[in-house]
């Protein structure tokens, strides 16, 4: 026999095999890897918790106009008083899901401001929209990015007050 007819025997006998192992295991893959077939959802009442700011809309509109029938759900907005109570109410699971802070997930995964919880994120509705806004008398006075309010409080030796709206939301890492 051909030492080359040898090796192209052997070739065939490796893709016959390997092509058989596949098939085998490709046979055992729809019970242990495909659930039952459903359409119905795993929730059919999803309650969303939110803070009522202009961000919130696509949560509220969904609900309003009825999108949520056509997949077989009913979204229950509630609104919340804080990014707090959003947060407890995730944590202990009265919501579902929530229009929340961009950190404040992340804040929640980590134990950051509240207890420890594993977190996903599955949609993002905005990338931090936020800004920095300073009285009208401070920019009259020549504020109007971080240097010249350094120096706007360096000549005016006196106490400010500044504020954010959550420990993890991102007004925080400014």
């Amino acid at each position: 026999m051909n030492p080359q007819d040898l090796d192209m025997n052997r070739r065939a006998l490796l893709k016959t095999v390997a092509a058989a192992g596949a098939v085998g295991m490709a046979s055992g893959l729809p019970s242990a890897v495909w659930a039952a077939g459903s359409d119905k959802p795993e929730l059919e009442e999803v309650k969303i918790g939110f803070i009522p700011l202009t961000d919130c809309a696509s949560i509220v509109m969904a609900s309003v106009l009825g999108f949520d029938k056509k997949y077989g759900i009913k979204i229950i907005p509630s609104k919340e008083a804080s990014w707090a109570g959003v947060r407890d109410k995730l944590v202990n699971g009265d919501l579902h899901m929530a229009h929340v802070l961009y950190g404040l997930i992340y804040g929640v995964q980590l134990g950051i401001g509240g207890p420890k919880k594993d977190m996903a994120v599955l949609m993002t509705l905005n990338h931090n929209g936020q800004a920095i806004t300073l009285s009208k008398k401070l920019a009259d006075a020549g504020a109007v990015d971080g240097p010249s309010l350094a120096k706007v409080m360096a000549k005016d030796k006196r106490e400010y007050t500044f504020a954010q709206t959550f420990p993890t939301g991102t007004h925080a890492m400014w």
